[in-house]
């Protein structure tokens, strides 16, 4: 059974109405612990999810996204606001009767049970007929090509495996919402890859299910996400689609946090529409000009600015390539598919992040040429204190996403 027949035999929802999200969070609070002793975990939080949408919580260790997922699930009880489900206040509902399907990245599986038997858990918990537990249970199994494995212990599975199980004994009562925490965080590489296309697959036969998808690795929630809500210190920073977070970062901290942009503070000297000419250092540069975010100024002639570029958009070369700026090279690390520079750029004033392809054997303290695209970045608003501690020249986030 492929997962579309499985889907079709399995989906039991219709998509809800545009005025009744399938998830709520409604300024929702979490506080640990009373007086100075207070820590806050999550705070003021809203987002609204639809039926059928994806929605990645990104963000670093400690920024609250994982709190978020577990006052949706019933795990922890908000100090304020409210969680609800279809239009249903779950605020004070106990897990069990919220219907969720959750998947967290230590799997969970029971050891003592089979594979059958983790995933008809679930199911007995929710009364299901004793004569529809083993089709539900082969259903889903089928679903995330384990059917083969239904009589094996979770002991004589690979990590991916075990997985899919998890995977499996969520999507086996049939949930209008599915949670997931750090599915591949306990994953190797090549095993992540493979998961993220099938959770790529399953995204799309559960086209009626809301999903909330909790992660750091900012590729996860490029290749799985509606739109991105990118958390720090307890608190929503930025959301938006992923395409738009990528392309017009509203803050420093996105741009740092999703994709390493290197953060070049500039003064903007004339602005025409979406376009700018911004003074970097000793430098003219152009820039896009996206319209500021609501309650954020408007772009003006001497405003202080940041300039958002890219690692992978800069072109390293010799100091007579055409519209060449002199660097010196203070670091040089191979990753594979690139190397990644730290560049002391003449005229600017911090060292900036350059992805170079292939393997490039570059000493440190030589001078190269470096060149900026046309326009060279997006104009970010200046906010003192918004950006992460460090930006990408020096801050271990790469393209290929942050690792906590």
């Amino acid at each position: 059974m492929n997962v579309g027949d499985a889907l079709t035999k399995s989906s039991t929802t219709t998509v809800s109405s545009a005025l009744e999200p399938a998830i709520v969070f409604d300024r929702v609070g979490v506080r640990y612990g009373t007086g100075r002793k207070t820590t806050v975990a999550l705070a003021d939080f809203t987002l609204r999810v639809a039926a059928g949408e994806t929605v990645a919580l990104l963000g670093p260790s400690g920024s609250g996204k994982s709190t978020a997922l577990k006052a949706l699930a019933g795990f922890v009880r908000p100090t304020s606001g409210a969680v609800r489900l279809a239009g249903r206040d779950v605020t004070d509902l106990s897990p069990a009767k919220r219907g969720i399907g959750v998947v967290v990245q230590s799997y969970a599986l029971f050891p003592h049970m089979t594979v059958h038997g983790n995933v008809a858990f679930g199911l007995k918990a929710h009364r299901v007929p004793r004569r529809e537990i083993d089709a539900r249970v082969t259903e889903a199994l089928e679903m995330v090509g384990m059917g083969a494995y239904a009589k094996r212990l979770p002991r004589e599975l690979s990590g991916g495996q075990q997985q899919r199980v998890a995977i499996a004994r969520a999507l086996a009562i049939r949930p209008k919402v599915l949670l997931l925490d750090e599915p591949l965080a306990a994953l190797d590489a090549q095993l992540r890859q493979s998961m993220l296309g099938e959770l790529q697959q399953l995204r799309k036969a559960l086209p009626d299910t809301a999903m909330l998808y909790v992660t750091h690795d900012q590729a996860e929630a490029l290749a799985l996400a509606d739109r991105i809500a990118v958390m720090r210190d307890a608190r929503l920073v930025d959301i938006d689609t992923a395409e738009n977070l990528w392309q017009r970062p509203p803050s420093d901290f996105t741009a740092a946090f999703l994709g390493g942009a290197n953060l070049v503070p500039c003064t903007v000297n004339h602005i025409s529409g979406d376009a700018a000419l911004v003074t970097a250092g000793t430098h003219t540069l152009r820039a896009k000009a996206p319209k500021p975010g609501v309650g954020k100024a408007a772009w003006a002639p001497d405003a202080a600015a940041l300039l958002c570029v890219r690692p992978h958009t800069l072109t390293v070369g010799a100091t007579t390539d055409r519209d060449a700026l002199r660097a010196t090279v203070r670091a040089s690390v191979w990753r594979g598919a690139t190397t990644r520079l730290r560049l002391a750029v003449d005229g600017l004033p911090d060292e900036i992040a350059a992805d170079v392809p292939g393997h490039l054997a570059a000493e440190l303290d030589s001078v190269v040429g470096v060149r900026f695209p046309d326009p060279a970045g997006v104009l970010i608003p200046a906010e003192l204190g918004a950006r992460p501690p460090a930006t990408a020249a020096g801050s271990g986030v790469d393209e290929t996403g942050p690792r906590a």
